[in-house]
Parts: structure tokens; C-alpha cells; sequence
């Protein structure tokens, strides 16, 4: 197979390295590569490869019990690998979980040959065993077997994703009817079920639209409205947040994030909006029309984008704790509560005994317990009057007084109390001069 970027060498020591079980490239390689031979779609680049090891030994046996070591076919091909040393070497294998899966980072000789492809210096792959899921509890984590390459094909998300190429024999496996829905270029859910058992992938699907300019299918986009209209997850907005299921919860995030960080994420979450999807996150959000203008303003000021797209949800903090948000962005999400608690008090009066306006603006939003990141964040939700909290956050938290301690300590004051009401009313003085 002439995958770009990866030299037609590597599948043979693949093949032989996985004997005598069945290795196979799955999923969004295979997907690509007929876009581009078949479809005549540009080529979008190769992150990784994912490989999937069908051990018949295994066949059956609960995924619990695998051992991410030398137990595990994954594990053997990276040694089989280490082994060989012929145009490839293996620089870091990192198993993960306890389902017999490796990652492997390989790097690659360049070719003797002049004028032949330039491959890339280094490859990531990862390796799995093939395996089944079952969903006892809808948006719960799975219960895996061990299985068939079929199995594992069928554990996934879209058609266009359930596709193998067998490594030994060449073969394309398309037990789904992907390369259909490829060249109708759409976006179709496995079974009629696949949303109950894991909303994610409704996300997942979003992300590709946005990607490949794919559109879903009529039947999924009926699976879809017709799932988050009946919601049939044991957990609803308002429960406790630690007891919403993993689809709900940490892989909702994750999902997020890479649409976020990876996609044309306007496309994805318009499409994501038009399905009914951003329900899953709040259904305030789903009503939003202003997530655009929000995300936009992140970018501008370096704030996170998955933090400024929910800041409007009906509880944020909630929602961060469903999604387990690192710390730092639940600690953004409580200043941006403090900071709508304190303007909602009432603007700021003109100059007075207490000071200029934008002195007044510097003590509210200099206050312990707010940060720079916190007023960005009201401006990119639209919260508190837009001109003075821009024109502190680009200017005013600056200014800093009209002479420096040392100045003042050489002119005779001495370090202490004094000294820090000096600079405050020298800063005060200087703030007093600017224009609100």
C-alpha cells in the first residue's frame, strides 16, 4: 500500500512482527488514503498509524485481563521490532491501560536511493488488540472482550472509521459500507444505538464534518435528535456532577478539547449546535448564539477555549466538575462568579472623593481573588460595561505610579507603610489624568 509519508517497507517487518496473529491498519488511515486514491481528496497529512493485533488465542477473553507486558501480542511486535533493525528503530514503546495496547514511536533510515521519497524521521503508532464492547449501562464504559477484527470494526463510531486494510493479504475489510458513505461523502452512526451507548460520538462526528466537509446522514441526524430529545443516560443536568457517566464526563471533555484545539472548530460547533449537540454540555449552551463572538475573544487574549465556551452555561462550576477541567480553570470559572457578583452591584460612579473612574476600576478589578484572565473572560461573555473593563485590561493595570520606590527612598522616605502610600497615591495621581 503506498501510504504518503510512511516507506512500503515498514508493512512487511509490521506483518512479520505480529506473526502469527493478524495485524491490520484501521481507522482513520485507511480512511484518508482511499480519500485521497479513490476520491481525489488532498492528502491531510499523517499524525499516526493504528494498528490492530487479532490474538485467536485471546478470543473471548474478558479485556480485563490482559497484561500490558510481555504477555501481550502488542508488546511481543515491539520487541520482534527492537529485534530486527532493518531501516527501523523502535525509540520509545509506552503500554497503556490494562487492554494489551502499546504506543511506539519509530524512526525511520532514510532511503539510499537518490531521488526516492523523503520519509519522516520519526512514525508514531499505536497497536491494540482487537476487541468487543457491550453497553449494560448507556454512556458507562463498555465491557471488552477480546476478539475478532470484525469485532473491533464494529466498536466504533462512523462507517467511514470502521474500515481495515489486512496487512498480510492487502484486503480491505468493509464489513459497514464505508467506502459508500465516502463517496457520498457522509457521516453515518454504525447502529441504532451507537449514541445511547456513548454521546461522544456525536461530537466525534461534528469534528469530522468540520474536517472533511462531510455531512451526516439523514438516519443519524434522526438518531441524534431523537436520543438527546428522550435522554436515556441515568444522569441529568442538575444531579450531582461526580456521578454523571464517563460519556458525559471526562471522554465528553477530551472530545472538546481535540475539537477545539484540532478542528475548524466554527464549522464543527455550528453543525454540533445544528444537531442538538451542545445539549449535551448545558442547555443553555445549546441556545447560545454568541459562542462564536466568545471563542474569538479567547483567542485573542490567550484564554482557554473549552473554559470561555461554557462561561455561560446555567452553573459553569458545575459543569467544569462534570468534565473534571484541570484546577486552574475551575479557579477562572470562580474569579469570573466573583467578578459578575461585584458588577452586578452597580456601575462605577464618576470622579468623587473616592478617586477618578479609572482609579475606581483598578482597586475592583486589582481586588484579591481576581486576575487579569477573569476580566478577559467577562469581556468575551459579555459581562460588565465593554469600554472600562477593555481599557483596564489593555492599559490602565499598567500604569504603575510617577516615580519608583527608589526614587522615593532617596528622596528620604523611609521602606515601610509610608513608602507603599506614596506609590499608591503617586499611582492614584497618574490614573486620575487618564481618560475614562
Amino acid at each position: 500500500m503506498d501510504l504518503p509519508g510512511v516507506p512500503p517497507s515498514l508493512w512487511p517487518l509490521l506483518q512479520a512482527a505480529a506473526c502469527p496473529n493478524r495485524i491490520a491498519l484501521v481507522g482513520g488511515a485507511v480512511r484518508d488514503w482511499l480519500l485521497h486514491h479513490q476520491h481525489l481528496d488532498p492528502w491531510r497529512g499523517l499524525v499516526d498509524l493504528d494498528l490492530v493485533i487479532e490474538d485467536l488465542t485471546a478470543h473471548g477473553r474478558p479485556a480485563g485481563t490482559a497484561r500490558p507486558d510481555q504477555s501481550s501480542p502488542a508488546w511481543r511486535l515491539v520487541e520482534h521490532l527492537s529485534r530486527v533493525g532493518e531501516a527501523v528503530t523502535v525509540r520509545e514503546a509506552r503500554p497503556h491501560g490494562q487492554y494489551g495496547t502499546v504506543e511506539l514511536e519509530l524512526e525511520l533510515e532514510p532511503s539510499p536511493v537518490p531521488g526516492s521519497t523523503a520519509w519522516p524521521r520519526r512514525l508514531l503508532l499505536d497497536v491494540a488488540s482487537a476487541r468487543s464492547e457491550a453497553y449494560p449501562i448507556p454512556a458507562e464504559n463498555p465491557v471488552v472482550h477480546f476478539g475478532a477484527l470484525e469485532d473491533d470494526l464494529a466498536r466504533r463510531d462512523l462507517t467511514i472509521n470502521a474500515m481495515a486494510i489486512d496487512l498480510a493479504s492487502g484486503r480491505l475489510f468493509d464489513p459497514h459500507g464505508g467506502q459508500a458513505d465516502l463517496a457520498e461523502r457522509c457521516l453515518r452512526f454504525l447502529h441504532p444505538t451507537s449514541l445511547e451507548d456513548d454521546p461522544t460520538r456525536l461530537v466525534r462526528a461534528a469534528r469530522y464534518a468540520a474536517r472533511l466537509d462531510f455531512e451526516l446522514a439523514p438516519e443519524s441526524a434522526r438518531q441524534a435528535r431523537v436520543i438527546l430529545a428522550a435522554w436515556p443516560w441515568c444522569w441529568r443536568a442538575g444531579d450531582p456532577p461526580g456521578q454523571a457517566p464517563a460519556a458525559l464526563g471526562t471522554r465528553l471533555r477530551r472530545e472538546f478539547e481535540l475539537l477545539l484545539e484540532r478542528e475548524n472548530w466554527r464549522v464543527a460547533l455550528e453543525r454540533l449546535q445544528e444537531w442538538g449537540g451542545l445539549q449535551l454540555l448545558d442547555p443553555r449552551l445549546q441556545q447560545d448564539p454568541n459562542w462564536l463572538r466568545r471563542l474569538q475573544w479567547a483567542s485573542r487574549f490567550g484564554l482557554p477555549p473549552l473554559v470561555a465556551l461554557i462561561a455561560v452555561a446555567q452553573d459553569p462550576l458545575a459543569l467544569a466538575e462534570r468534565l473534571q477541567m484541570p484546577h486552574r480553570h475551575h479557579t477562572l470559572l470562580r474569579q469570573l462568579e466573583d467578578l459578575r457578583h461585584r458588577l452586578a452591584q452597580g456601575p462605577l460612579l464618576p470622579e468623587g472623593p473616592g478617586g477618578s473612574t479609572s482609579w475606581r476600576w483598578c482597586q475592583l478589578l486589582e481586588s484579591p481573588g481576581l486576575s487579569p484572565a477573569a476580566t478577559a473572560l467577562a469581556l468575551a461573555s459579555g459581562w460588565g460595561p465593554r469600554r472600562p473593563l477593555l481599557r483596564w485590561l489593555l492599559r490602565w493595570r499598567h500604569l504603575g505610579p510617577e516615580c519608583t520606590a527608589q526614587e522615593l527612598i532617596a528622596a528620604g522616605v523611609p521602606p515601610g507603610p509610608e513608602l507603599g502610600e506614596r506609590l499608591r497615591r503617586s499611582r492614584q495621581r497618574r490614573l486620575d489624568r487618564e481618560r475614562s
